[in-house]
């Protein structure tokens, strides 16, 4: 299962967005709605309570479910990488329940303590690989404040650490790193989405997660299948009329996030655009914006 996952994480992960019923609820229909479209186009891995889910406004028994649903979705037909966190004990917990759900793997947030030291880093990760022993662990990796030394480290340790999520705007840092550790030891995952994919794909990530694979999962196979195929000229090209999706998501500190993406899916009829907070749905103008750069997206989808 380990270099099932390895292998698998080298193409689009996609992390599943977490449709709410008027009631405040998961929305199940939805939910399997949105995940089946993105199958049936060919996703090779699906992330459920990710952030573009909005794990950290999920409770224990919604995330267990949407892991759940997911599973069950993609038996058969994609990987399944639950995301974790939270205390370690807690995190510790999940993976554990993830393995017995029949998830593939474990995506770790990072640790949200204020407090961070590589070494409390390492002993976190541990813990949980230690609880999951025959389950894959990817690290979401998000601050620049953890050295190459630690992920080296838990590489050592952890011998089912089999990926990173690399989600620091820095593709130099990203580069010394995979030139340190290596891309045999470890798969190499560019967590910013498609903004940040040809980038880093130069520094060593052969793979990308994507919230954009919800509305049009299509269109982040083709940026995959462009930068394996070496196409590169046609990969920006395509990168340049994805990009816009991306800038909305990205302004005020990426407030709009998962907003973004739930307009679009809202915008196509796929799921209310319910959000929980702290944040919240698009304004009026927002939606416009939205609405505008859907319809040029998809067009560039048509092509």
């Amino acid at each position: 299962m380990i270099e099932d996952v390895r292998r698998a994480l080298r193409s689009v992960v996609m992390i599943t967005v977490t449709p709410f019923a008027e009631d405040g609820q998961v929305d199940e229909p939805a939910y399997r709605e949105v995940l089946a479209r993105a199958l049936d186009a060919g996703v090779p891995v699906v992330t459920p309570n990710g952030n573009t889910s909005e794990f950290y406004s999920l409770d224990a028994q919604e995330c267990a479910r949407a892991l759940e649903l997911t599973v069950r979705e993609a038996h058969g037909r994609a990987l399944v990488i639950a995301g974790v966190g939270h205390e370690v004990r807690a995190a510790a917990r999940a993976a554990v329940a993830a393995a017995q759900a029949g998830a593939d793997g474990v995506m770790v947030h990072q640790p949200v303590h204020p407090f961070l030291s590589a070494q409390g880093w390492v002993d976190y990760h541990r813990a949980i690989a230690e609880a999951a022993p025959d389950l894959p662990l990817v690290c979401y990796l998000r601050s620049p404040h953890v050295p190459v030394s630690a992920l080296a480290r838990l590489a050592e340790v952890a011998p089912n650490f089999v990926g990173v999520k690399y989600a620091v705007p820095d593709p130099l840092a990203l580069g010394e790193a995979v030139s340190a550790i290596g891309t045999e030891r470890l798969t190499w995952v560019c967590g910013l989405a498609e903004s940040w994919a040809p980038f880093f794909w130069a520094a060593g990530a052969r793979g990308f997660t994507s919230g954009l694979a919800n509305v049009l999962p299509e269109l982040s196979l083709r940026l995959w299948r462009l930068l394996e195929a070496g196409e590169s000229a046609r990969a920006m090209e395509l990168w340049h009329r994805l990009k816009p999706f991306e800038d909305l998501r990205a302004v005020r500190g990426s407030a709009d996030n998962v907003s973004v993406v739930k307009e679009a899916l809202a915008q196509l009829g796929l799921c209310r655009r319910a959000v929980r907070p702290p944040i919240s749905e698009l304004d009026e103008p927002g939606r416009q914006r939205v609405a505008g750069v859907l319809g040029a997206v998809t067009a560039a989808a048509a092509r």
